[in-house]
């Protein structure tokens, strides 16, 4: 009785199918791929493998011929099929799409690249996802020209990946112009097949600014709501902390390069107060700072869909969020090496020279 080529594994190929085996996201063809060759690499027949993955038996030795044959990558992507030779080119779509733009438009769309290359818009769509290209979205992104960013980088990532002992790690920023919006009439309520409204337009009465220190040990929040952003307030601000915190702990502040931060008297201040020790991000470099992160989920959860017909309402529904936020905090953790970092940049910067030649 003729039997199957036996399949062996490496430690590698095994750990990738097992992979693949379990995936949720992978292409179904890819996952019924990797389970084939598991099991046949447990010694199971065509036969028995095709009942138990709920394929026929051919397919089954096929799989097991096309991994033999070629490796992992060939359980990848499908085999190429027999029919009528696509009409269109490819790689000329491509191109197009990744060095031109259109007369009329900043970025192609699948009409205007239809007309462009002689093919239909569904031609152009499945050359695009093939290929991952989404010309209609645009990402932002500013590499920073600080000179002294590789210092200031591993100063701050060194005070997240190791902080130093008795000493508190806080983020420091300012939410300014954070504005008490009211609709100009009321909105329908979330139904049943309907989701909320409110109107397009809106009221201004006023704005606050949100000082705020995020603890990188715990994920708790010191924060204030202040009429303006100046020297005068930063100085309340860090009386605050310094009444907050433990005496006994130094405390290093990761702020980012705005004036206050640097006034003359902030800095007569912090010569008075020994323990305070401020660490400066680098310029276009705000990511750096996790308090960041903080201002998001306020904004979203708590300020973005708000009506608020003053701001002292404003305030309070700030001063809420914080109190709800320190009952149950949850810090953030950073994970980036300051050498990942700095490569990324090293990258991205090459990626700039390369474009501007």
């Amino acid at each position: 009785m003729r039997r199957a080529p036996e399949i062996k594994l490496d430690e590698t190929q095994r750990v990738e199918l097992v992979g693949w085996s379990r995936s949720r996201t992978l292409p179904a063809r890819q996952v019924s791929r990797a389970r084939i060759v598991l099991l046949a690499a447990e010694g199971q027949e065509d036969i028995v493998i095709a009942k138990t993955v709920g394929c026929a038996r051919q397919r089954c030795a096929r799989v097991r011929q096309r991994f033999l044959s070629e490796g992992l990558e060939g359980l990848r992507r499908d085999a190429p099929r027999s029919g009528r030779p696509a009409k269109h080119d490819a790689k000329r779509i491509v191109t197009l799409t990744t060095t031109t733009r259109p007369e009329q438009a900043t970025d192609w769309s699948r009409a205007l690249m239809a007309q462009a290359a002689g093919v239909s818009a569904s031609t152009v769509g499945r050359v695009w996802r093939r290929h991952g290209l989404k010309p209609h979205r645009v990402a932002t992104f500013k590499v920073s020209n600080d000179p002294r960013f590789t210092e200031k980088l591993e100063a701050i990532v060194g005070l997240y990946l190791a902080p130093p002992e008795r000493a508190l790690v806080l983020c420091v920023d300012e939410k300014s112009q954070i504005q008490a919006l009211d609709r100009t009439q009321p909105g329908l309520p979330l139904r049943q097949g309907r989701h909320r409204t409110q109107t397009h337009d809106y009221k201004r009465h006023g704005t606050t600014t949100l000082f705020a220190a995020l603890s990188t040990l715990d994920g708790k929040v010191i924060g204030a709501c202040l009429p303006r952003h100046r020297h005068q307030e930063f100085l309340r601000f860090l009386r605050q902390i310094d009444a907050q915190t433990p005496a006994e702990l130094d405390l290093h502040l990761i702020v980012d390069n705005y004036a206050t931060h640097k006034h003359p008297k902030v800095k007569a201040w912090l010569k008075r107060h020994p323990r305070f020790h401020l660490h400066f991000t680098p310029t276009s470099a705000s990511w750096l700072n996790m308090v960041e992160r903080f201002f998001r989920d306020l904004t979203t959860r708590r300020v973005r869909a708000g009506i608020f017909k003053s701001v002292a309402e404003l305030e309070t529904a700030i001063a809420d969020y914080l109190r709800l936020h320190n009952t149950r905090p949850n810090p953030f953790i950073w994970t980036a090496k300051a050498s990942d970092i700095l490569a990324k940049v090293s990258r991205a910067k090459a990626a700039l020279i390369k474009s501007q030649n």
